[in-house]
């Protein structure tokens, strides 16, 4: 993990929940992964919902302004995630969770499904959960804020 970077983040995260007038506690976590990234925890009891937003939007947003001051500020692409209260792991949790009993079924009743709309990151991560799973296969259709993934039987 590379201190500055966590520290510029953490920062900056800092300063714009401030701005915006919500209360939390921002800590580093290091996530283990092969990437270098690490995650931004915004600890708080009563300001989570609305940092949140509904199906994570807000707090999307909100990673996506600090992703470009940081970048502004050290010329580089720092890799992190921004979560409040672990909502982000959680939520990650549940996607795969949900994937792996859809690909049951699609593997048991040979008929494909269709999930809900969901974000970039978590249509990845149910691609990659399913990548090594030789009865189903995985696909994303429709448009912008509709995208959606399809677990389809690899044999039909």
């Amino acid at each position: 993990m590379d201190k500055k970077n966590n520290q510029i983040v953490k920062s900056l995260t800092e300063k714009l929940l401030k701005i915006i007038g919500f209360e939390g506690e921002v800590e580093i976590i290091d996530s283990k992964d092969e990437d270098n990234k690490f995650i931004c925890n915004i600890k708080t009891q009563k300001d989570a919902s609305f940092i949140i937003g509904q199906n994570g939007d807000n707090l999307q947003a909100l990673q996506h302004v600090v992703r470009l001051l940081a970048r502004k500020q050290t010329d580089e692409n720092i890799k992190f995630i921004l979560d409040v209260n672990s909502y982000k792991k959680d939520q990650e949790a549940s996607v795969v969770e949900l994937a792996k009993s859809l690909a049951k079924q699609v593997a048991l009743e040979k008929k494909a499904v269709v999930m809900r709309p969901m974000s970039a990151y978590n249509r990845r991560l149910v691609h990659m959960v399913l990548a090594d799973n030789d009865e189903v296969t995985t696909e994303s259709t429709g448009n912008d804020d509709d995208r959606r993934v399809v677990i389809k039987p690899t044999s039909l």
